[in-house]
């Protein structure tokens, strides 16, 4: 019969580590001037969001070129019936064509530019922003981002 004895000094490590990161992570979270940026209210009635497309490359292990496209952030959250201005600089080398689906939205990203998307959905539910350029796993994975509407 198996046995696992633990010391006393490493649950106290472990513990102690707990506190540290709970501290930290409690002031990050709750100092007075922290907002969160999909919480953020513009003192007008229609709401900015920034958003950027972004490119990530690497190599692999033998070599290879790997790379990846991104909205960033990748999730926004809307109030039903909220209006929103989405603005979307284009970071990198390619021109990003997207279409948001369930609606008629539609524009193109390019290098260095910023395209104005205004929104304003009157249902809730989940609404997939998807780059047609990057759209499937052809090209690693799919530059897709979320707006989730309450």
């Amino acid at each position: 019969m198996k046995f696992l004895a633990i010391k006393k000094d490493t649950i106290l490590f472990f513990l102690a580590a707990g506190v540290v990161f709970a501290a930290i992570y409690g002031w990050f979270m709750f100092k007075e001037d922290n907002t969160m940026v999909f919480n953020q209210q513009a003192d007008s009635e229609v709401r900015e969001i920034d958003m950027i497309t972004a490119e990530l490359k690497s190599h692999s292990v033998d070599g290879k070129q790997m790379e990846t496209f991104r909205w960033d952030p990748g999730t926004i959250f809307l109030e039903k019936g909220e209006k929103v201005n989405l603005y979307i600089s284009g970071i990198g080398n390619e021109d990003h064509p997207f279409y948001i689906e369930g609606t008629d939205i539609s524009g193109t990203v390019s290098e260095g530019e910023q395209t104005l998307v205004p929104l304003q959905f009157e249902k809730a539910g989940t609404y997939r922003l998807i780059c047609e350029t990057h759209a499937h796993r052809d090209h690693s994975v799919p530059m897709i981002g979320y707006i989730v509407v309450n």
